[in-house]
């Protein structure tokens, strides 16, 4: 009682954010819920005046639901297939994650970009988009008007991919008889899962190739999502070894340990385990929609809690990093692919 009490108004004011939001992801998939229900809290917060009454259920959902919003994204990983089909793709996603971060790091330094953005808008473009954003943000203490902007640019340049990626394959010469070399173009060069969705769904409808691009690249896609583990680990522990406490003593490991990671890979492997046992993938269809239905009611607290002026004023840099984390990504896809022969 005494939390509904407390937090009850903001977490329906993120809700009544949230449901509009993400219907409306549904009929404009290349924007996306989770986008539009950012930029609804910016301008609704704009119209508050007092948030006193609001403002601990919007951080509860920002951080809290965030978080269970990524365990629940588990669920729609079956390690089964995702070895299966990264074994070929496995050296890509490597070297594109490992491009992003280079890149991201040297802008950091060169350009002098506040490191909490640098880190998120690297590991947005290098994983995948929202989801690694969400599970980096705690683990490194981002602020939630730092999260609005990496997922700003992150969703700047994935509606790009979306809309330009089908005739760039065209010209590039990917083969039109099948969907599997722009499935993994599309899987590792593009970051967020609805932007590859777009994507490959446009490429299988220029080619009528039925859902063949749209299956392999939502696998690689997947097979990315993997990635949020390690460096989520590798980001709590350099932490522990840079930060003070208010005390002025070091951050133990243990305090910033994202133990929701733990549980994300624990929900990894129960619907592993379960699909080889007999239940279908599709049993779980319910809990990876209520995990994207939490990212879109979390990123409408992130937007409640966002300066929209201030966003704007400093934008430039890091969409900047955006820009070179992609074409860094793109070319890196294409370079590997070329190498191993599937392009």
């Amino acid at each position: 009682m005494k939390f509904i009490k407390s937090n009850g108004w903001g977490l329906l004011l993120c809700l009544a954010i949230a449901v509009p939001s993400w219907l409306l992801g549904k009929r404009f998939p290349i924007i996306g819920g989770a986008v539009i229900a950012i930029l609804a809290g910016m301008v609704i917060t704009l119209l508050i005046r007092n948030k006193s009454e609001v403002e601990r259920g919007i951080k509860f959902s920002s951080k809290k639901i965030l978080q269970w919003a990524v365990i629940l994204l588990g669920f729609g990983l079956n390690l089964n297939v995702v070895w299966q089909t990264g074994k070929e793709s496995l050296p890509i996603i490597i070297c594109t994650i490992t491009t992003s971060l280079v890149i991201a790091y040297v802008l950091h330094r060169i350009m002098h970009i506040p490191g909490r953005i640098s880190t998120l808008v690297g590991v947005g473009s290098s994983i995948c988009g929202g989801s690694a954003i969400a599970a980096t943000a705690p683990v490194i203490g981002a602020d939630d008007e730092e999260v609005a902007q990496a997922i700003s640019v992150i969703f700047f340049f994935n509606v790009l991919a979306a809309i330009l990626f089908p005739s760039f394959g065209y010209l590039l010469g990917f083969d039109t008889t099948s969907g599997g070399a722009f499935g993994v173009f599309a899987g590792t060069a593009i970051n967020d899962t609805s932007s590859v969705t777009a994507a490959a769904s446009t490429w299988d409808s220029m080619w009528n190739l039925g859902s063949a691009t749209l299956d392999k690249a939502v696998t690689v896609k997947l097979t990315r999502t993997i990635a949020i583990i390690p460096i989520t680990l590798i980001l709590a522990f350099v932490r522990t070894k840079k930060e003070k406490n208010t005390e002025g003593q070091k951050v133990s490991f243990r305090q910033i340990f994202p133990f929701f990671i733990l549980y994300f890979l624990g929900a990894s492997l129960i619907t592993t385990i379960a699909v080889s046992c007999g239940v279908s993938n599709s049993f779980f269809n319910p809990l990876k929609e209520l995990s994207k239905f939490l990212i879109v009611m979390a990123m409408a607290a992130i937007g409640l809690n966002t300066n929209i002026v201030k966003l704007v004023k400093t934008g430039g840099k890091p969409i900047l990093m955006g820009f070179c984390c992609w074409v860094g990504i793109t070319g890196v896809s294409l370079l590997m692919q070329h190498l191993l022969h599937i392009w």
